[in-house]
């Protein structure tokens, strides 16, 4: 009867046409100037376009994982917005589209797609078993084969769960939780090293996978945040959610902004004191020109800025600077990216041109229109989850 209440209760609004175009003209303008910069400079535009895929892989995966957490941990304040990180967890669907113009670029991005260079190259042939073309994109199909999968495992039981009112599907989607952690955990890792950490094949880090983790996990909570609480504001969800739910929103931004701090500490200073070459000139090659200003500002960006942000208590509380906050660590995690990716392209200094504006306006625009499409005919909350009303009468 409660659950049946609640469906009295929540009214689906369909979402302003307006998102819609507006991410419409976005993309049609972003991929006009992605084209362009192929036909300008195929090489440049692939490495902005692997930013840009990262960088969508994060959310999407990261989405997924904080589904997730959700069901194994039972928590029951971040339920009537769930649904929000089922529709942000489709963004994975797109990667293959995505991976095709990378891949074709392989030999611009990875020094190891060449058989001449690894011929003379002792430490790339003993990688080679590992890193060549054939099983990198076999890795790939599996790693997205496993993405799509528990994604629709995990939307299909959720949305199922709307109509049936079946209680045993939360416990469905709380053991598909609990296989996919661990897939999760291997798949991510191999595809930070693959597609990221293999651009320098000659480097060694142990905990790459795990900084790769960091900033996807805190790129997802960005979208999942601003995302909730713009409909929320607007009247797309149930009544009743607040401050104290937002406070949760802004704990966890801020808890993994630490985590992340914590975890690019620890390589820098692990990799410093070991003083090894196969380790330090990664580093060093971000220290030269204007790299070295770049890397500086990482630490503001990614780490000082939402840290002030979200350090009162209050401004967890406070929408519109959670809204900031979010929209900050998205764009921090896409500075951080591009710091990985674009040095081994342009070592002597950073570049910077309408190449590196069109890939944002184009990938915005990508996701709006993904997300409204796969918004347009669901429930935009969970009302058969039978925690759904535990979250609504969440309190601190």
């Amino acid at each position: 009867m409660i659950q049946e209440n609640l469906v009295i209760n929540y009214q689906r609004k369909p979402l302003p046409e307006k998102l819609f175009k507006l991410g419409l003209l976005l993309l049609v303008v972003g991929f006009v100037g992605v084209v362009l910069a192929y036909i300008t400079n195929s090489a440049r535009a692939s490495f902005n376009l692997l930013v840009v895929f990262t960088w969508i892989a994060s959310i999407g995966v990261g989405s997924m994982f904080f589904i997730g957490i959700e069901y194994l941990t039972g928590a029951v304040w971040s339920v009537p917005f769930r649904r929000v990180a089922e529709i942000t967890a489709s963004f994975v669907l797109v990667l293959p589209i995505l991976a095709i113009p990378i891949l074709s670029s392989i030999h611009s991005l990875y020094h190891w797609s060449h058989t001449e260079a690894v011929q003379v190259d002792q430490i790339l042939k003993n990688k080679s078993a590992y890193l060549n073309q054939t099983f990198f994109i076999v890795r790939l199909f599996i790693t997205l084969l496993l993405w799509f999968l528990f994604y629709y495992l995990f939307t299909s039981i959720s949305r199922k769960q709307d109509k049936s009112f079946d209680q045993s599907l939360t416990k469905k989607n709380t053991i598909v939780s609990a296989v996919f952690m661990p897939v999760f955990a291997v798949t991510l890792t191999f595809f930070a090293i693959d597609w990221l950490m293999s651009l320098e094949p000659h480097w060694y880090s142990t905990i790459f996978g795990v900084y790769y983790f960091a900033g996807s996990f805190l790129a997802a909570l960005g979208v999942f945040t601003f995302v909730s609480i713009s409909l929320n504001e607007n009247g797309f969800l149930v009544d009743g959610l607040g401050s104290e739910h937002y406070y949760s929103m802004g704990a966890l931004i801020f808890a993994f902004t630490n985590f992340w701090a914590y975890i690019a500490f620890s390589q820098f200073m692990l990799i410093w004191y070991a003083n090894l070459p196969e380790e330090t000139f990664w580093f060093i090659n971000r220290g030269v020109g204007s790299w070295l200003y770049f890397s500086i500002g990482i630490i503001f960006v990614k780490f000082i800025v939402p840290y002030i942000l979200l350090l009162p208590q209050p401004a967890k509380m406070d929408p519109l600077r959670l809204k900031i906050a979010a929209l900050w660590v998205l764009f921090a995690h896409y500075y951080d990216l591009f710091w990985v990716v674009m040095p081994t392209y342009s070592k002597g200094g950073v570049p910077f041109g309408w190449m590196e504006l069109v890939f944002p306006v184009f990938t915005v625009g990508l996701l709006i229109v993904l997300f409204y499409i796969f918004a347009k005919n669901v429930n935009l909350v969970p009302i058969g989850d039978p925690k759904l009303k535990r979250g609504l009468e969440f309190h601190l």
